[in-house]
């Protein structure tokens, strides 16, 4: 029953900040003389605005889902213009609508432009570390590390691509793919064919990668780690390997999964330089207290679209960038692909390379 009257308070909430943003327009639309049709306005919006929803009833309604994505831009920047466009109006002499709300349209699209331009390339982050070697026969290796590639309808083969180009040009010894690598349904990765792009990935050590939560969503774990091992990525599930003598890997589940277990359990005896990915950085006292060396996350986007950092800032001990907790070097990516609308502002996607000497 609580469920259900928070369900209906969102709803609720959520239509209501809809019709503040349809009723924003509708505004600058009379005042330009381009506002026809009212019953017809209204419930464009109101299907628009629950797109998401409706993508989810079947796949021949995938345009929806597509539709839904941009309508989170929209929504949210909607919000904010709209907003900004009445504080002016009150506070200012400024009160010509067709003038301010035009040139709100304007920075809106400017923002849409960025956002997608800032989505769509991504840029190779450095970082150069020192560890302890502890019994391993490296002296140095060569890390990429990306997340969050959410690979689907919108970050989709050529993104996917873009990756695979990038991460080969630095010839890395071991890519480690911290999470969400398909969005929810593995199906458009593998009608797309994205697993003859994925094997294209080459490192001296191998490609590891664990669930995010977003692989929990989809409800098709098993096809999706075949898929992946298909596609030459080996999916570690609450698993630790001992890569030669080099270094130790393990790969956590998600905290979606209830029944994960400890990190302490996964920890083998060896005295080998000892890296985890696990996808959302929720802890990372347990791991730097475990004798971690290097921890590897994303989940968080770092919020994706400005302002949205603030709130994973506040949420997350680090929501992006490196970190020494203690002993434990700490990585977040704000990830490679995108989730929702294929746009970022105040983020960018991004892949990072992190050479690490030992001593």
């Amino acid at each position: 029953m609580a469920k259900i009257s928070m369900g209906v308070l969102f709803i609720g909430i959520y239509s209501a900040l809809t019709f503040y943003l349809g009723w924003g327009i509708k505004q600058w639309l009379v005042a330009m003389n381009w506002f026809y049709y009212p019953i017809v306005y209204w419930l464009l919006l109101y299907i628009i605005s629950f797109s998401v929803v409706i993508g989810r009833l079947h796949e021949s309604l995938r345009v929806f889902s597509v539709i839904g994505n941009y309508w989170m831009f929209i929504f949210e920047y909607g919000l904010l213009l709209c907003l900004t466009v009445q504080i002016v109006m009150w506070l200012t002499p400024f009160n010509n609508i067709r003038m301010i709300g035009s040139l709100a349209i304007v920075i809106f699209f400017v923002l849409g432009a960025v956002g997608t331009y800032l989505a769509y390339s991504p840029i190779v982050r450095n970082l150069e570390i020192t560890m302890d070697k502890k019994d391993s026969e490296l002296s140095s290796l060569r890390v990429v590390m990306a997340s969050d590639f959410h690979l689907g309808v919108l970050s989709n083969k050529k993104h996917l691509q873009r990756f695979v180009n990038l991460s080969n040009e630095v010839k890395p010894d071991i890519v480690f793919l911290a999470g969400d690598i398909v969005d929810d349904d593995p199906k458009w990765f593998v009608q797309d064919g994205m697993a003859d792009v994925m094997k294209q990935l080459k490192a001296t050590y191998g490609i590891y990668g664990v669930l995010g939560n977003h692989e929990y969503y989809g409800k098709k774990i098993p096809e999706f780690v075949e898929e992946m091992k298909n596609a030459g990525v080996e999916i570690l599930r609450d698993e630790t390997i001992r890569v030669e003598n080099a270094f130790i890997v393990t790969g956590q589940e998600d905290i979606t999964n209830k029944e994960r277990q400890p990190l302490d359990a996964l920890k083998l005896n060896d005295q080998l330089p000892w890296f985890v990915m696990n996808h959302t950085p929720d802890d990372l006292v347990t791991p730097a207290q475990a004798g971690v060396d290097f921890h590897m996350s994303g989940h968080t986007h770092k919020g994706q679209l400005w302002p949205n950092q603030y709130i994973t800032a506040r949420v997350f001990e680090l929501d992006h960038g490196y970190k020494m907790k203690g002993q434990m070097h700490t990585l977040v990516s704000s990830g490679f692909g995108f989730w929702g609308p294929p746009m970022r502002i105040g983020s960018r996607s991004e892949l990072w390379v992190v050479d690490i000497t030992f001593q």
